[in-house]
């Protein structure tokens, strides 16, 4: 265990392996006095969490999920394996170790005219719950992303094969139908605005493939926003989450579901008492559409906007200090314009809402019903006014970015690059939103990978962003073409790209020339 190293290097100095070597008579005892107390939960804590463990365990669930790995590996990148030194009996015990167990009738990787390794299969966990007995479960939709084959292990080790009812990459949330014979236990959603900072939680989930395993912890902060997509408002707990865990449910201590455990802040990929979880009522409005429709539809006003700081409030002498969402453009023909808003008002209050920033804005009119006339109060003129709107449904991608009617904004110019298996694009609001990257990614947007090339080798995947090629920073697609056409004429075999994703950034080694499929690498 890595703990235990650095633990070593404390209590050595401190002269505790001595006394601990000593015999047990040895040892000195202490008087009553010096006994110390054992430690009372502080007042509201519970004395155990046995009691509620035992009766939400039964509805959190394990999700398995499996998808196809790309084509199988040529040459030397075949065998996923142990490498050992040439020579070495290591290396013949691995090469026996291989022939033993190759399906019957099938030729060593690499031979021309034989038949090829099946393909490789990837295999994920995650977690869920079941929310309606009839078999209806809740877990991320980063758990079953591109998943051929979805099945739900229940804590009795039943395994049921499960179907995608509705799946909403925007808040991360999918839903998913098994067929159970009998009624499933289940659990309710409960009211996360009512989840205070410093309310004790329980996180139950699959870590790292365990099994239903359970962790307590409080709520370390509301509304978080961590740079996942417009819809950012995340409960913080330090209860422990790690992966696999992703999906699971955060109870409150009366057994009612507050978040969706989603993501984890961490250098190490371990759990340091940072954890993120969407909050129960943005959840279940978009479960709920999910179940009754399959998709979501979410409100649309049709306005840019932008911070209000304190120098802008002082130049508007707007009241109160910095707050709301200034309106730099008011889309035409979009529900704003069409409402009377326009470009320079503040929006103070949505439908009854107050927009203490610009970020509170866009999850308001998505959760407003699509059709509702809403009164919209905006600062204009040094005075509050209030307007009305019809709130209209998001478009899609391409009309969302349409600045009228009659004319639309040319799609982004994506580019294959050639031998690579890779499409890419410039970062542009469209492709900004369609992958949910971050306000302030810089780089080549990948847009497509092909299976079984170079790019899908190395695990590269739509909405990775390209940073830098051979320590070079890309700004545009040219620049990426141009900087791998450079080093092919120099005869190097690889390019060094910095991708950003969703862990973070790291270096890829992509090869430039790859040979023909099915032949030595």
């Amino acid at each position: 265990m890595p703990l235990a190293r650095p633990f070593a290097r404390v209590l050595a100095p401190l002269g505790i392996a001595a006394v601990l070597a000593l015999p047990l008579a040895a040892l000195p005892t202490s008087s009553p006095a010096q006994q110390i107390a054992p430690q009372v939960p502080p007042p509201g804590a519970p004395s155990s969490f046995a009691p509620l463990a035992q009766r939400l365990l039964p509805a959190v669930v394990n999700i398995q999920t499996t998808q196809a790995a790309g084509q199988p590996r040529a040459g030397r990148d075949a065998p996923d394996v142990p490498q050992a030194p040439p020579g070495s009996p290591f290396e013949e015990f691995f090469r026996d170790f291989l022939e033993r167990n190759r399906p019957p009738g099938q030729a060593q990787p690499g031979q021309p005219g034989r038949p090829q390794p099946p393909q490789r299969r990837a295999q994920s966990l995650g977690s869920g719950f079941v929310i309606d007995p009839s078999g209806i479960v809740v877990t991320n939709n980063h758990v079953i992303e591109g998943a051929d084959e979805i099945n739900v292990v229940l804590q009795d080790n039943t395994t049921l094969r499960a179907t995608l009812v509705g799946a909403d990459p925007r808040t991360d949330i999918a839903v998913l139908r098994v067929t159970p014979e009998r009624p499933l236990p289940s659990v309710p959603f409960g009211d996360s605005d009512t989840a205070m900072v410093g309310d004790w939680v329980v996180a139950i989930g699959n870590p790292f493939g365990l099994g239903g395993s359970v962790t307590a912890g409080i709520v370390s902060a509301r509304g978080r926003d961590i740079r996942q997509g417009l819809y950012d408002d995340f409960i913080q707990t330090d209860a422990a989450i790690n992966r696999g865990n992703s999906g699971g449910p955060l109870f409150n201590l009366a057994g009612e579901v507050v978040g969706i455990n989603t993501a984890i802040y961490s250098p190490t990929g371990g759990s340091i008492g940072i954890g993120f979880s969407i909050p129960s009522n943005l959840a279940r409005n978009i479960v709920g559409q999910l179940q009754r429709d399959g998709r979501v539809r979410r409100g649309w006003l049709g306005v840019n906007i932008q911070q209000v700081t304190d120098e802008i409030a002082a130049s508007l002498d707007l009241r109160g200090g910095a707050r709301g969402a200034l309106v730099a453009r008011a889309q035409e023909g979009g529900p704003a314009a069409q409402g009377g808003i326009q470009a320079g008002d503040v929006i103070l209050r949505f439908n009854g809402q107050e927009v203490r920033e610009m970020r509170n804005l866009p999850r308001i009119v998505a959760d407003t019903q699509v059709g509702n006339q809403v009164p919209v109060v905006v600062w204009r003129e040094g005075r509050e006014q209030t307007v009305t709107i019809t709130v209209a449904e998001l478009p899609s991608d391409q009309q969302q970015a349409a600045v009228s009617p009659q004319q639309q904004a040319p799609r982004p110019q994506q580019m294959e690059l050639s031998g690579l298996g890779l499409r890419i694009a410039p970062i542009s609001p469209e492709t900004r939103e369609r992958f949910s990257l971050r306000p302030d990614s810089r780089g080549v947007v990948i847009t497509e990978v092909a299976p079984g090339s170079p790019a899908a080798e190395r695990e590269l995947r739509p909405g990775d962003v390209i940073v830098e090629v051979q320590q070079e920073r890309v700004n545009s697609p040219q620049e990426v073409q141009e900087r791998l056409e450079r080093l092919r004429r120099q005869g190097r075999a690889n390019a060094l790209l910095l991708i950003e994703g969703p862990q973070g950034q790291r270096w890829v080694p992509l090869r430039l020339n790859a040979p023909p499929r099915g032949q030595p690498g």
